[in-house]
């Protein structure tokens, strides 16, 4: 299946401390999140250990918000928080 990444998406990951390899990572091999309607969404913990706006973080988590149209999945936006996660199998 085809990944076409939304210019909205990759506006609110540069703000967010994400990129466009990291998005398409969560797409293909993140774990099913809940979330409203029609929609789908995928999300993965990454290890970090650095400083983002001045505070160190161990993790982030990046939760990708998508729908699928005919044979492309078409993503609507990404969220991307910082903090320490528990590993889930």
């Amino acid at each position: 299946m085809r990944i076409r990444i939304d210019q909205h998406t990759l506006d609110r990951a540069t703000e967010r401390g994400a990129s466009e390899d990291e998005i398409k990572d969560v797409v293909i091999s993140g774990v099913d999140i809940p979330v409203k309607g029609n929609r789908k969404g995928r999300a993965k913990v990454y290890n970090y250990n650095q400083k983002r706006l001045n505070t160190f973080y161990k993790q982030k988590r990046l939760e990708v918000i998508y729908t699928v149209e005919n044979d492309t999945i078409v993503t609507i936006t990404v969220y991307v928080f910082y903090g320490s996660w528990k590993e889930t199998k």
